[in-house]
């Protein structure tokens, strides 16, 4: 079994968007803050450490979390604050960091082996943190150990403000007695079962013959069996390498055909969208792309707060389109890319005062992964017609 040698920093930022709240209201001190829609209909997006001490926890009920914490102030989100204040962290990160990935809008992953030849991985990382802080006012924590999922666990036993340093010696010792819901990778459906085996901490699951596991969970069981026994050799993806999504038309008669190109673009949007979704990942960068038809291209894009959301997204590549086609010239290609992903799951619903569009697009993405991806699609999207030589992704 070959073990990876690593230093892995993963940093996380506390509470992020009610720290995020706190930099603009001081006031929103030592109070518990719940961020999310306002109606009672609406879920918690996030909430301080005051109201967790009364049993309030992300994607509860709003109603639910006022009833468990009647003097909570409840902020409805700011996704595009939350997106500005993320990337000012990455930036600093960015500066000094020699390999680093960003994982979601608050977390990231560094790898920083070898630097204890130079300057030590435990004092740069501390620094890095203070640096973090005093530039941007915001509570950071972080976790250094031999590899992502043992930082990532050392980060929530760091939690709030702090920062927590396993050798690799120590990891047996350290993960021993955690709850195995400490595993990254671990759900709720997971957790269930492996309850229902009787294992409830990670030195119990380590304890399980790894072919039992994946007898009972398949592959994924053996990766959990690893985790559980300090093993990971995923590498830091670095940022800046991370994927891309696209996709683009070559049309076999040049087109002038603005209203049919909307109706493609509303159509790549929705497609793009649904694999963002699928991947559990958010965009806050789109491109669009069009090739006239004496091959001149050109390209527009614009930053954006992260989303997965098709009718977020999809207003703001019409308006992209209507800003670069202005010439009137014929068309031969039309393309959409997102880019700057980041893993996590949809923010912004959280901060509406109903659950119907959330509960919208999981229906639509179940019935697409049940039926394939054109079994339900939007009525817009019928209007473009299969014009192209190919498609690319």
């Amino acid at each position: 079994m070959d073990i990876v040698n690593r230093d892995i920093v993963h940093m996380d930022l506390d509470s992020f968007f009610v720290s995020v709240e706190r930099l603009q209201n001081s006031s929103l001190e030592g109070k518990p803050v719940l961020i999310g829609g306002t109606s009672d209909r609406a879920v918690v997006a996030s909430c301080s450490y005051e109201a967790r001490r009364y049993g309030v926890h992300s994607a509860m009920p709003m109603k639910m979390a006022r009833m468990l914490c009647p003097d909570a102030v409840v902020i409805r989100g700011d996704m595009e604050n939350y997106s500005r204040h993320s990337q000012t962290v990455t930036d600093i990160i960015a500066e000094s960091a020699p390999v680093y990935e960003k994982a979601s809008i608050d977390e990231h992953y560094i790898d920083i082996s070898g630097m204890d030849r130079f300057f030590g991985c435990y004092k740069w990382t501390h620094e890095l943190r203070h640096t973090i802080t005093r530039e941007t006012g915001l509570p950071i924590s972080f976790g250094l150990s031999a590899n992502k999922t043992v930082a990532k666990i050392a980060t929530g036993e760091a939690k709030p403000s702090g920062e927590l340093h396993v050798p690799r010696p120590r990891i047996p010792v350290f993960l021993a007695p955690l709850s195995i819901r400490k595993i990254p990778m671990i759900g709720e459906k997971t957790f269930r079962m492996l309850r229902a085996m009787g294992i409830d901490t990670i030195s119990t699951l380590r304890q399980m013959p790894p072919e039992l596991m994946e007898r009972v969970m398949g592959k994924n069981g053996n990766e959990i069996w690893r985790r559980a026994n300090g093993i990971d050799n995923t590498a830091v993806e670095p940022y800046w390498e991370q994927k891309s999504i696209s996709t683009e038309r070559t049309f076999e008669e040049d087109t002038t055909d603005v209203r049919m190109m909307r109706a493609l673009l509303a159509g790549m949007i929705e497609k793009l969208c649904f694999e963002l979704r699928s991947q559990q990942k958010l965009t806050s960068c789109v491109t669009i792309k069009l090739r006239y038809a004496n091959f001149d291209t050109h390209t527009l894009q614009k930053r954006i707060p992260y989303t997965s959301f098709d009718h977020t997204l999809r207003g703001l590549a019409g308006e992209l389109f209507d800003r670069l086609y202005n010439r009137r010239m014929l068309i031969r290609l039309l393309g959409v890319r997102f880019t700057h992903l980041v893993q996590g799951t949809q923010q912004l619903n959280l901060f509406e005062d109903t659950p119907e569009m959330v509960n919208l697009y999981r229906t639509v993405d179940r019935l697409k992964r049940r039926f394939g991806k054109m079994a339900v699609t939007r009525a817009v999207n019928l209007r473009s017609s299969p014009v192209s030589e190919g498609e690319q992704t």
